[in-house]
């Protein structure tokens, strides 16, 4: 696939939680993952982080949206439930992107969002754990730019085979020495 993705927290009010999101991030091959603000506490991301996922990838700790660094022309993209969020199975994932959740409680901060280029919403009655809601979002990534075959029809369906690629005759047009060659 081509780009990546990262995906980090912001302000989580336990690390534990933040352990279970870059376990989450390394299992979907995010590029790196991160944290913004909050206690930070490696023991404890480490108890619940248990691919070691921050010996595996990148990690950053930041200790506000301000001072956060991102790669150059990638994308940030927050999950949060607001009004004007686009939905999940709607939205079309940059290429380069970083996802962020909030913390617990309160979500991403007005000034993360202002950082965000997009606000996506998972169609849900009400909020997820986080680890849920990044793999959930990774998933649908996965879905739209990897190129999986097509789903059955029916459910349980066998795929049917695919049509066979078009064949193409000979080219229109032949290069000048190749026809001079052919005619002597």
């Amino acid at each position: 696939m081509r780009g990546y993705s990262a995906l980090g927290v912001e302000g989580v009010s336990k690390m534990r939680n933040a352990g279970a999101v870059i376990r989450t991030a390394h299992a979907f091959g995010a590029r790196f993952a991160f944290v913004v603000g909050g206690k930070f506490s490696q023991n404890e991301i480490t108890q619940t982080d248990t691919s070691k996922a921050s010996a595996q990838l990148p990690f950053y700790h930041f200790t506000s949206a301000d001072s956060m660094l991102l790669p150059q022309a990638c994308r940030l993209v927050g999950i949060e439930i607001t009004d004007d969020a686009e939905i999940l199975p709607s939205f079309r994932h940059p290429r380069q992107a970083a996802y962020i959740l909030g913390s617990e409680r309160l979500g991403l901060s007005t000034e993360m969002l202002a950082r965000c280029d997009h606000i996506i919403q998972i169609p849900t009655r009400f909020s997820l754990n986080l680890a849920v809601a990044g793999a959930l979002v990774l998933y649908d990534r996965l879905q739209m730019l990897e190129r999986f075959a097509p789903r059955p029809l029916m459910a349980g369906g066998i795929l049917e085979a695919s049509d066979p690629p078009p064949a193409f005759g000979a080219p229109l047009w032949v290069r000048k020495d190749k026809k001079r060659t052919q005619n002597q």
